[in-house]
């Protein structure tokens, strides 16, 4: 006979489902910097849910905008006919984003904005008469969502393996992260701007002529908070532009204010053909994602009959209205609040704080860029990503939350965090990494 909460019907995503059973966690609500247990257990969230609650948790702005909405307009298509905050929110994208980014196409999610973002590199190019660019070209240890286009382009092994086959005419560049000559560095790291140049190496290979885009993180997040190496985005965007090949940033983590500047583009300095976004675009508060192109790009598909449709792809949720007065309120709370360059006003602090945890026991490497960070631990020889997880369990027993993602603990607060709960995450997970 099954219980109220019996914990057995739920398929959980990313989990080690059996040990969860075994010693359940369950969050019961959250505000602010903090979620509350279903025993009443405060736990401070370093990790903002998964790098998505920017603004933080239940900020009554959002939930009053969201509430409001579906009062007067629950759902709207917007195939073939519209709502007005659709377009009031690709405005206020259009206007943060860099200049050339004016277009935006709306999805549901990262994965959804990933997939959407190859989708249109290809159809550019088939509608500019050049059907033969189809190549999309990933990273090793690159995230891209977990829908087919994502992980065929995406880098993570284990996301691939039991899926196959799948996409074709995918390739990658290989990772950033070189522990050898770049260890304990401090913001971008100095070595590896050689990485981008194996770039030409897969234009030899397949010709230029055949490379629809290049899609990467500006920082690689889920596969452990690579930050590019000095140079590294800049050659990548040089070899594009030379070779007519579009340059995709996946920037579902590192928008909104996560590095300090409003995307990651703004902080490089270095500007994309196409821009996916999600996660704190509503800060998480309703699934919503987005994808800006510029304006050839859009121009492109507007030729033919005018009654025509241009873009054979959406889905029913595309711009979604709720969704849309979340992300707008959201935006509202970023400017009026100074998020998007508040993890400039705390990076020393932010930064200090992570390398101080050099000398604990089994750290092989901490890297830190903007509100992110990671601590990589030595792995237990025969049993990998078990030290990782021993952190992670016991960091919630001590009432903060991180997230791991192989050996390594990856760290992304929300915006919002206070000085002393700087001082508290890292004071807890040096507890934590002497414990375990």
């Amino acid at each position: 006979m099954q219980t109220p909460n019996d914990l057995d019907a739920f398929f959980m995503p990313f989990s080690a489902s059996r040990q969860f059973r075994k010693t359940p966690r369950l969050l019961a609500s959250a505000e602010g910097m903090y979620y509350k247990t279903t025993d009443g257990r405060a736990i401070l969230d370093g990790t903002a849910g998964l790098w998505c609650v920017n603004a933080g948790h239940c900020r009554p702005e959002i939930t009053t905008a969201i509430a409001d909405q579906l009062g007067v307009l629950d759902y709207a298509p917007n195939l073939q006919v519209a709502h007005p905050l659709a377009f009031d929110l690709a405005n206020r994208l259009r206007a943060m984003t860099p200049p050339n980014l004016t277009q935006a196409f709306f999805t549901n999610s990262g994965s959804e904005s990933a997939d959407t973002a190859m989708k249109i590199a290809r159809a550019y190019f088939h509608a500019c008469g050049e059907t033969e660019r189809t190549i999309l070209i990933g990273r090793a240890r690159g995230y891209h969502g977990v829908n087919y286009g994502g992980i065929s382009a995406g880098g993570i092994p284990n996301n691939r393996s039991a899926f196959g086959p799948l996409l074709p005419d995918t390739d990658h560049l290989p990772d950033t992260h070189d522990l050898t000559r770049n260890a304990f560095s401090r913001g971008q790291p100095e070595h590896g701007i050689d990485f981008a140049d194996h770039l030409e190496v897969l234009i030899e290979k397949y010709g230029a002529e055949r490379i629809a885009a290049v899609m990467v993180e500006p920082v690689a997040g889920s596969t452990g908070v690579l930050v590019p190496p000095v140079g590294y985005l800049e050659r990548l965007r040089e070899l594009c532009t030379q070779n007519g090949i579009l340059l995709i940033f996946d920037e579902v983590i590192t928008g909104f204010g996560r590095l300090g500047t409003p995307f990651g583009s703004d902080y490089f300095g270095v500007t994309p053909d196409i821009m996916a976004l999600a996660k704190g675009l509503t800060s998480a508060t309703i699934p919503m994602g987005a994808v800006m192109v510029t304006q050839e790009i859009h121009d492109a598909f507007m030729q033919g009959p005018e009654h025509l449709i241009e873009f054979f792809h959406g889905y029913t949720y595309s711009g979604h209205p709720a969704a849309c007065a979340a992300a707008l309120a959201t935006i509202d709370i970023y400017e009026h609040d100074g998020l998007l360059t508040r993890a400039t006003e705390l990076g020393k602090q932010w930064e200090d704080g992570l390398h101080a945890l050099a000398d604990c026991p089994h750290v092989i490497d901490i890297r830190n860029i903007g509100l992110m960070g990671a601590v990589e631990l030595a792995p237990i020889y025969g049993a990998p990503v078990k030290r990782a997880f021993d952190a992670f369990r016991a960091a919630f027993d001590k009432g903060v939350l991180i997230r791991t993602t192989g050996d390594t603990i990856a760290l992304s607060p929300p915006l919002i965090i206070k000085r002393d709960e700087i001082d508290t995450l890292f004071s807890t997970l040096r507890a934590v990494l002497h414990e375990i």
